[in-house]
């Protein structure tokens, strides 16, 4: 973005960020090809793609932690270039990766970065966040684990109670309950009139927690829309295993219904686009004794729905 170009973007009261055609290269790598969003004033906007994608590039261009090389944003109406503090005052920020002071105990880390805040966090908020997080505050950070150390990121994103959380891969390094929590606190902040724009690789999160979403994969938003939209593009994978065995072909004619493997005659391993009604139906017609059902990865997903034409 050129410092002295004139911002063009369309705004309205309800616009808390928008972005348009931003770009950024690291040398040859083409890391962001021109991305739009728009996210409006107490949503839950889900940025999902693969590792890669340029999710981290995005976030960091939003506060100008890093300089875009084309392409304009407005955060909380304000253009982050021209005035990166208030943008950063006035939002919540866990990054991928946090850097964190070894020797310093959980409180006094939170403490600091309070300070740098202008002391605006709530201590009694504060508290009340690490002990829902099962955080001990007294403990040194260079003795925590993986998942204790994002725990301090989220506490620390959300301990003033910003107009706008930014949070890039929130639940990464914890365990299922703690996942869940924040995805609890991501709902409240949320009811309490925040904005929350977060990131993530995880399908079935973003399902849980967003209005809306945007794809991203290879720097370029691939589709923006509703997040009801994900489901119609689910995959599952699931195995069927039966009481005797039988003639399971018949199962290939069903419409977003394809067969991976089968076994003996015994079990077949199917992959189903979107709605299972028509297969649950259809498998009234045999001897099932046992049905296993996963979800792929993010990137199947995509390879399946955004496979780049041959050539």
């Amino acid at each position: 973005m050129n410092k002295n170009s004139t911002l063009n973007i369309k705004t309205s009261q309800e616009s808390v960020l928008i972005t348009k055609g931003l770009t950024k290269s690291y040398g040859k790598v083409q890391a962001l090809r021109g991305v739009d969003l728009q996210v409006q004033q107490g949503e839950i906007f889900g940025f999902l793609g693969p590792n890669g994608a340029g999710k981290t590039t995005t976030i960091r261009c939003l506060l100008d932690l890093i300089r875009p090389d084309g392409g304009e944003a407005l955060v909380l109406g304000i253009d982050p270039q021209a005035n990166p503090i208030a943008v950063q005052q006035r939002s919540g920020y866990l990054p991928g990766e946090m850097e964190l002071f070894e020797n310093l105990t959980v409180e006094r880390q939170l403490k600091f970065l309070g300070d740098m805040r202008g002391q605006k966090a709530d201590w009694g908020y504060v508290r009340q966040l690490c002990k829902r997080l099962g955080l001990d505050l007294k403990l040194q950070i260079k003795n925590l684990s993986k998942g204790n150390k994002q725990k301090i990121g989220v506490v620390q994103a959300l301990m003033h109670r910003p107009e706008l959380l930014l949070l890039d891969e929130p639940t990464v390094g914890l365990d299922p309950l703690m996942q869940q929590e924040v995805l609890a606190l991501i709902r409240e902040a949320r009811s309490g009139g925040a904005t929350v724009f977060f990131s993530s690789h995880i399908l079935s999160e973003v399902e849980a927690v967003t209005d809306r979403v945007a794809i991203i994969r290879e720097g370029k938003i691939v589709e923006t829309g509703e997040t009801s939209m994900l489901t119609q593009r689910a995959l599952h994978r699931i195995t069927i295993h039966f009481l005797s065995p039988v003639d399971s072909t018949a199962l290939e004619s069903l419409a977003s219904v394809q067969v991976l493997s089968r076994g003996d005659d015994m079990s077949v391993t199917l992959q189903v686009t979107g709605v299972m009604d028509g297969l649950i139906k259809a498998l009234g017609a045999y001897p099932v004794s046992e049905i296993e059902t996963s979800r792929p990865s993010l990137e199947e997903v995509f390879l399946a729905y955004y496979k780049k034409e041959n050539g």
